[in-house]
């Protein structure tokens, strides 16, 4: 199965699911008189949004380079990644908004025992759903599906301080200003997530290059290369999860050009080898002598 069927296979499983548990929990969240239940089914219903985003834009990241575009399609993802994240921080503020609102409100009715039920399918299944497209977002290398994946996460998170103020409120009526507390964290815990997958994605579209861990791991690998004396003017882009190296190759001056050629060939393929991220290296052959 290639990368898109797989992600757009697990995104349509997600799917499916988000909408079965929003709907679950929205309907005992109102049944049984909990906003934080509520406010967690509308923290599941955004979720649907993600995967409608993804099953949507894969098909456009995913498409090869062409004369257009020569670095292919794979900004498109960072793109996506980052209406993800803003998707997110949507979500959340509605949720807070609502909860810092209505925390004063008089409540005259107790919250329902059937309403624990919502919280607590939500953390069963959201987390295994968090592990599996986790896995898939690796495989496949996709920011998008890797941000979706937490997305999920959060959804199983966020429902535990939910399922704690809502056992709280039903044990003792008087606590059941948890509920709205216990929808306050859900935002915040939204937001912290939201503003991480949007910085990161924000970074890739303006080509920040590779981090200084990554440098070193190439360097290490280059050192180890026979007949490489040395190499700088190292530069890197990120489209996606991807990423292109550009780097300046120094050899004995007096090889001939062929042996150059296979020098360089070999520190390509060996780093394409040894980082999957890595999908294109540009290898440009100096003599050791020559001007840096």
């Amino acid at each position: 199965m290639d990368n898109k069927k797989e992600i757009m296979k697990i995104t349509l499983w997600g799917l499916l699911l988000n909408v079965f548990i929003s709907i679950l929990k929205f309907v005992l969240g109102f049944l049984g008189n909990s906003q934080a239940v509520v406010a967690d089914a509308a923290h599941s219903f955004s979720d649907t949004s993600t995967d409608l985003v993804i099953l949507l834009g894969v098909k456009y990241w995913t498409a090869p380079p062409d004369r257009n575009h020569p670095f292919g399609h794979q900004k498109i993802e960072s793109f996506i990644t980052i209406l993800i994240g803003l998707m997110l921080l949507s979500a959340a503020g509605g949720i807070g908004y609502h909860a810092f609102a209505t925390l004063d409100h008089e409540h005259t009715e107790q919250l329902k025992l059937f309403t624990i039920i919502g919280p607590i399918i939500s953390i069963i299944f959201k987390e295994l759903l968090f592990h599996k497209t986790y896995r898939v977002g690796v495989k496949t290398n996709s920011s998008s599906v890797k941000a979706n994946a937490w997305h999920h996460r959060t959804d199983a998170l966020s429902s535990i301080p939910v399922l704690i103020a809502v056992v709280a409120s039903i044990i003792n009526p008087k606590l059941i200003i948890l509920d709205h507390i216990g929808a306050i964290i859900v935002a915040a815990f939204i937001i912290k997530l939201a503003v991480g997958i949007i910085y990161k994605n924000i970074s890739e579209l303006i080509d920040t290059g590779i981090t200084e861990k990554e440098y070193q791991q190439i360097s290490d690998v280059i050192s180890k290369i026979e007949c490489v004396k040395g190499f700088h003017k190292v530069r890197s882009r990120k489209l996606g999860s991807s990423i292109y190296l550009d780097l300046h190759l120094e050899v004995d001056g007096n090889l001939s050009v062929t042996r150059g050629h296979d020098i360089s060939e070999e520190v390509k393929s060996t780093l394409l080898k040894s980082n999957s991220k890595i999908i294109d290296v540009m290898v440009h052959l100096e003599p050791d002598n020559g001007v840096q």
